[in-house]
């Protein structure tokens, strides 16, 4: 009976110890990877979003490494190893915390909450609370029940988070599959943190595995949808611009379109207009294509004192413009000001040198149809 006991604990350790070669190995890997990522790509951009996830992915390793060293002890010390793993599931969620307000798209209920400059401390905090119990538990050996899981607690806000930010990121750049993947990938990692609460050892190793391998590859899928949409993102010069118009008749209504080619890839997008804004860009069109210098006026604001005409009566009249364009080539929403909007307005338009309010297509005359 002994022998068996003692055979049975033996397995134990070897398959702890094979889990924590395992996460240290395959963590440390994608952790390098993702930090490569971020080298390349994310430290041009002055974006540390990739470095904090990268950051959450050490700290794995860094548990898978604790595993082995405490089980490889001759004197055991079950305490200490609880103690390890629940500091560094602490830190693995604050670092996943501290990358969220580095995210390009996060959902509007919750993005003056997580852009605060308060972030911090409202995930600083928790953190600090959760982490100095831990602490004590591993220095007196006691603890309350209440606070025995606080790792757990903390985990299943980050998810909540992360969750919710991961599906607005993946459908804001229409990639719904990965948008429910990531989902599911969130739904197993619940499912392990509350079944940490069990006493199910190996069990718990086989969660852990499965939810930390669907995190690293959502982790990746996520880098590489971002790395998607800056390949996309990259505007090219006028030059390369191509601008034609499109009337049609079909079940009785009139549609008014504009066919703009060149700006992701090769590609002809067809955008449909109102006929507000499809005169406004065929008046820009129409200017250009004419032997005059092709530029058109805008009226001064909140400027009554003359009978002049202008060309254009409100500058917002071209951000609705811009607007509309945007909305067709990216979807609706899935656009932001500063990858977007700033640099589609500098292809597309030129203003006037001597800040006369005037404003002209950029696009040569010879790539406009009308």
């Amino acid at each position: 009976m002994l022998s068996t006991l003692a055979i049975a604990i033996q397995q134990d350790k070897e398959i702890l110890t094979f889990y924590g070669w395992w996460q240290f190995a395959v963590c440390l890997f994608a952790f390098l990877s993702l930090f490569a990522i971020w080298w390349h790509i994310g430290k041009k951009q002055n974006d540390f979003g990739q470095v904090w996830l990268a950051l959450s992915v050490l700290c794995w390793s860094i548990s898978g490494i604790t595993e082995v060293y405490f089980n490889q002890e001759s004197t055991f010390n079950s305490l200490l190893l609880e103690g390890s793993r629940s500091i560094l599931s602490l830190t693995n969620s604050l670092f996943i915390l501290l990358a969220l307000p580095w995210f390009r798209f996060i959902p509007k209920s919750i993005e003056p909450l997580i852009k605060s400059k308060h972030w911090k401390f409202i995930v600083g905090l928790p953190f600090l609370f959760s982490i100095l119990p831990t602490i004590s538990k591993m220095i007196s050996g006691r603890t309350i029940a209440i606070i025995s899981e606080l790792d757990v607690y903390y985990a299943v806000l980050t998810l909540a988070f992360l969750g919710y930010v991961l599906w607005e990121s993946f459908a804001k750049r229409r990639l719904k599959i990965l948008a429910w993947l990531s989902v599911v990938c969130i739904i197993i990692t619940l499912v392990a943190q509350f079944y940490k609460l069990t006493d199910a050892s190996v069990n718990l190793n086989l969660f852990s595995s499965i939810f930390k391998t669907c995190l690293i590859m959502i982790f990746f899928a996520l880098a590489l949808s971002w790395v998607k949409e800056l390949s996309e993102n990259i505007l090219p010069k006028p030059e390369f611009i191509k601008l034609s118009f499109e009337k049609d008749k079909s079940n009785g209504r009139r549609h008014k379109s504009v066919i703009l080619q060149g700006i992701s890839g090769n590609d002809k997008r067809r955008i449909q207009l109102t006929p507000t804004i499809f005169s406004l860009l065929y008046k820009f069109a129409e200017n250009k294509k004419s032997p005059r210098d092709g530029w058109l006026e805008i009226k001064p604001k909140n400027f009554d004192g003359s009978r002049k005409i202008y060309d254009i009566n409100d500058y917002n009249e071209i951000k609705r413009l811009l607007f509309t364009l945007l909305d067709g080539l990216f979807g609706k929403g899935n656009w932001t000001r500063e990858h977007h909007l700033n640099p589609l307005k500098e292809i597309l338009f030129e203003m006037s040198e001597k800040r006369e309010r005037k404003i002209r297509l950029a696009i040569p005359s010879e790539n406009i149809t009308l």
